[in-house]
């Protein structure tokens, strides 16, 4: 048995695995962590706790002033090193920590019109283009999107739902029936590659803690199997369990990104124009904004108010004077 003490990394991935953090949340904090002490030039552990709070200051200004991250960004390495001193060195932070914070930019969300949708949904085909229709027609994001569930489709009341969404919420969104004969098409094809694997030994499919733990042989059901699998068996780096995974979202996007240099589209385009253009579509057809608040899952109405910005033709609806002129 080896006797090598565990690196500061390993102890941090082995605290979020105990407290059941996604792993996409624990490769972010770790790479926070690393670029951390990097910057301070750390050599050993002891050096962390000398100025803690000066550290963690300097940076956290370093990124907003030098990097200009976004405050999302800045946010989410200050979780990331709070985390660290907190759960894994077991150290308070009791001196107030006044960074430089990184400006909150309000930026008008890109926003497609329906024929550009059109036009470039034309240009997909495949499980790319399942998933911008489902981007589009249910307003998800492209993570909610990869991770769905078979079960999270209910085609007689037309609705998706969303589980563990951003803020570790839940919610539902609407189904677009036109999607029904192509996605259920879809689904007998997912459903024979899962028949295929349980065949082999495999078919187990990644949940959630609380779920694994309270439904024990629901890895292999057929509801929880993910809706967009991936093309092969992977070994699930929590676990070691050989599994399939979710389809990687850069696909999706370098899909997109295809289809919109062939359309000559000047418009900056992901995955996430599209959840904007559901939005903003919903608005001008005149849905209430409560509603569309509900079926993007925002907390605040503010948030969803930013697509209102973008009906104001001609830049807050007002028409230039030039167009008033005969020329």
């Amino acid at each position: 048995m080896s006797s090598q003490k565990p690196t500061l990394l390993d102890e941090v991935r082995r605290v979020m695995r105990l407290r059941h953090y996604s792993i996409h949340t624990e490769r972010s904090y770790c790479d926070w962590i690393k670029q951390y002490v990097r910057y301070h030039r750390l050599t050993d552990r002891s050096e962390l706790f000398i100025d803690s709070e000066k550290k963690i200051e300097d940076f956290l200004t370093h990124l907003a002033v030098e990097r200009q991250v976004s405050v999302a960004t800045q946010n989410q390495a200050m979780n990331a090193l709070v985390f660290l001193y907190r759960k894994v060195l077991d150290q308070a932070l009791d001196n107030p920590i006044d960074a430089v914070r990184s400006r909150k930019n309000r930026r008008i969300p890109v926003v497609l019109t329906q024929d550009e949708v059109k036009n470039i949904i034309a240009l997909l085909d495949g499980v790319p283009q399942l998933i911008v229709k489902l981007l589009y027609g249910s307003g998800l994001r492209i993570t909610e999107a990869v991770r769905m569930r078979v079960q999270d489709i209910d085609f007689d009341y037309r609705q998706v739902t969303v589980r563990s969404g951003k803020g570790e919420k839940d919610r539902v969104s609407t189904f677009p029936v036109s999607l029904t004969t192509q996605l259920s098409a879809h689904m007998a094809k997912v459903k024979l590659i899962h028949e295929q694997d349980l065949e082999r030994g495999y078919g187990s499919v990644y949940l959630p803690f609380a779920l694994a733990k309270k439904y024990p042989n629901a890895d292999k059901e057929w509801g929880w199997q993910y809706m967009f699998p991936a093309k092969t068996l992977s070994l699930d780096p929590r676990s070691s369990m050989t599994r399939r995974h979710h389809i990687d979202q850069s696909a999706v996007n370098k899909a997109i990104k295809k289809a919109v240099r062939q359309l000559g589209i000047s418009k900056k385009i992901s995955a996430h124009t599209f959840r904007h253009s559901f939005a903003t579509h919903l608005l001008q057809r005149g849905t209430d904004i409560r509603t569309i608040q509900a079926l993007l899952g925002h907390n605040d109405v503010e948030t969803t108010m930013i697509y209102t910005h973008v009906l104001n033709l001609g830049g807050h609806g007002t028409v230039s004077p030039l167009d008033d002129l005969a020329l």
